[in-house]
């Protein structure tokens, strides 16, 4: 076929929830990506427990753009109740495979269709019992796309492997039916479409991971030690992660635990228990929902002014209340930014991917308990449960960070000086001590109500403004251990782009299109944590139009940014769209287009005669984070010898 299209298409599985197809799907994406191209996979689920229709679609992209792609080349239609609506939504072109015990009319002449024998199949093999007959049977299509397609049947059998964990059993039913349906596809299919894969090297080195696990896991490099939780969508399998590796990961020879997860009775249990522990000097964490940072409120405010480290995990789901418990949204982070009442300042860090949910896993506690205060992670569920490509996860390299922690020996030398809330480094942060520490002189009452440095009770209004600016300082002293931004340049940007999360695929694949079909040039920086740093601040000094692109209505890091930067205000066009399905690059191309203004001739002819100032400008710009480096330089000389005492190494 001369018009072949290889690596570059969309497989959409259309089926019921409950099926069992979670397997057979799992199955083609791990033997594409074995295959060495780059894929990843969307599940559209519905948020009951069973019998409503469900999809689940693969990205397959030579170029390595594994965005969701809004159109459907390749729809496997198994659910009678969805079948009329999976055809009209194949792609004028496109392949169209379904069971053919679904007796509906196929109504399209510009598709290409393949009716599948899938029960007959099944019934051919008595090895298969008759309760897995329905469950197996989505191994029909797999072969039958196998054979259509050209997917290597040595790499679905290496997938089947991998996913039953070499029983051979499991593995053998599955794989006998997959190679049944190929053979009878050889017989009796003729391929007319134009899709086809062929290997490639574009896999090497990257594993596969969904980013709960991979938060999880960073959770135990980490040091995490206690873990309370109740069960949401999409977090609930990030806890469930720390109860599968934690007992292969942290053995003792005594066989005793050195870590505790509790599924408490409700959110706010979890996080009580969660500060309690880490009040008590435990890498303590929790994870959750929209719904449930709701109930988690009062206790994270309780946490910020109490000054007590603990890490949070917001897996976020699309809002507002119940909204649409399977569907992905970036709708929390004003919600995040001031949560509590009164006057707070949260910190947030923001992964990008899953490798990313793996770092941010063991430094957030390294930030919770150098700044003493709640951090939170927002990730959300398409990053948080579907299978993602990535780098393989990065061991921590640097110290643990256990903060301003004094010692029975740290006491002794300064001879109980020391206030619980005082500062006396001038970056904000006090210094604290733990239960357990066996001196008289390291006792404190921590409280959520008012109080002076030492700890004391105090309605006193001096006092209590102090006590708020100093937490104040904090967030400012903050910038200098959150992640810095990561930008993407492009020669000749006139143009910027700042999105956060899970977003990245989308606007790396719009930013590509835009350059090559639109002439219009974008550098793009992805922000990963607030407060922003100083690189943020050069990035929006650069340019006259930035375009915020994230997933939710209201475009809530647009409003972070003017509320940061108001005399920039005019330069921020909000690209924001939230439908709960994970962002695609052509909405945020067309999202982009619809507000992009292009300069008038006039004013980039007296933008040239201007440029050295602009190039002064930039180079100011760039020098401020070296002098704000250069800055922490010698306050930490001042300090030095205090945090040598204070603060104990990584074990």
């Amino acid at each position: 076929m001369s018009n072949k299209i290889i690596n570059d298409f969309s497989i959409t599985v259309g089926t019921v929830n409950g099926s069992g197809s979670s397997t057979a799907n799992n199955t083609i994406l791990r033997a594409l990506f074995k295959m060495g191209i780059p894929v990843s996979g969307k599940n559209l689920f519905p948020s009951n427990i069973q019998g409503l229709p469900t999809w689940y679609t693969i990205r397959v992209n030579k170029d390595g753009y594994i965005a969701r792609r809004e159109e459907h080349d390749i729809v496997v239609a198994m659910n009678p109740n969805s079948f009329t609506r999976d055809q009209a939504e194949t792609a004028a072109g496109g392949a169209f495979f379904y069971a053919d015990d679904i007796k509906q009319p196929i109504t399209r002449t510009d598709i290409f269709t393949y009716p599948m024998p899938v029960k007959s199949i099944v019934k051919s093999d008595p090895n298969i019992p008759s309760d897995y007959r329905d469950l197996v049977g989505n191994m029909v299509y797999v072969g039958v796309l196998a054979q259509i397609l050209g997917i290597d049947l040595d790499k679905i059998n290496a997938a089947l492997t991998f996913h039953f964990k070499n029983k051979q059993k499991p593995i053998d039913m599955n794989f006998n039916t997959v190679k049944a349906a190929a053979e009878w596809t050889k017989a009796n299919l003729e391929k007319k479409d134009p899709f086809y894969v062929e290997p490639m090297t574009k896999t090497d080195g990257l594993i596969m991971a969904d980013g709960n696990t991979a938060a999880a896991l960073g959770s135990i490099f980490g040091g995490v030690q206690f873990a309370a939780w109740y069960p949401i969508t999409p977090a609930t399998s990030l806890a469930e992660a720390l109860n599968d590796y934690l007992p292969q990961l942290r053995k003792r020879e005594d066989g005793k635990h050195t870590y505790a997860v509790v599924q408490a009775e409700d959110e706010l249990a979890a996080i009580g228990m969660s500060i309690g522990a880490g009040w008590s000097g435990l890498r303590s964490m929790t994870s959750t929902s929209g719904p449930g940072l709701s109930l988690m409120t009062e206790f994270a405010g309780l946490a910020y002014y109490s000054e007590v480290p603990v890490v949070i995990w917001d897996v976020t789901r699309i809002g507002p209340s119940t909204g649409l418990p399977t569907r992905t949204s970036q709708g929390d982070l004003t919600f995040v930014a001031f949560i509590g009442h009164g006057d707070s300042q949260s910190v947030i860090l923001l992964p990008g991917g899953v490798d990313e949910c793996f770092e941010f896993g063991w430094k957030a506690f390294d930030i919770a308990e150098r700044l003493q205060t709640p951090v939170f992670v927002l990730s959300d569920l398409d990053m948080g449960m579907n299978q993602w490509m990535s780098k393989p996860f990065t061991y921590p390299n640097v110290p643990m960070d256990r903060g301003k922690v004094l010692w029975e020996k740290d006491l002794e030398e300064i001879k109980g000086n020391w206030g619980r809330y005082l500062d006396k480094d001038g970056d904000g942060i006090p210094y604290r001590t733990v239960p357990g520490n066996k001196s008289p002189l390291s006792s404190y009452f921590t409280r959520g109500t008012g109080h002076d440095e030492y700890a004391k009770y105090s309605e006193e209004a001096p006092v209590w403004l102090k006590n708020m600016d100093r937490l104040e300082k904090k967030y400012e002293t903050a910038k200098q251990y959150v992640p810095a931004p990561v930008l993407h340049k492009m020669s000749g940007a006139t143009v910027g782009i700042i999105a956060f999360g899970s977003t990245e695929a989308a606007v790396l694949e719009a930013q590509h299109q835009l350059a090559t079909q639109h002439n219009l040039k974008t550098d793009f920086l992805r922000v990963r944590a607030l407060p922003f740093t100083d690189e943020v601040t050069a990035f929006i000094k650069k340019y006259d139009q930035i375009f915020v692109v994230e997933m939710n209505r209201d475009g809530q890091m647009d409003q972070m940014l003017k509320i940061d930067y108001p005399e920039y205000g005019a330069h921020f066009q909000s690209v924001a769209y939230g439908d709960g399905l994970p962002a695609s690059a052509k909405w945020v191309r067309e999202g982009i287009l619809a507000k992009y203004k292009k300069p008038v001739t006039a004013k980039v002819a007296g933008a040239a005669k201007k440029s050295p100032a602009k190039v002064k400008a930039s180079k100011t710009a760039t020098g401020s984070r070296s002098n704000h480096a250069a800055g922490r330089k010698t306050a930490s000389k001042k300090i030095s010898s205090a945090k040598t005492k204070a603060t104990s190494k990584r074990k």
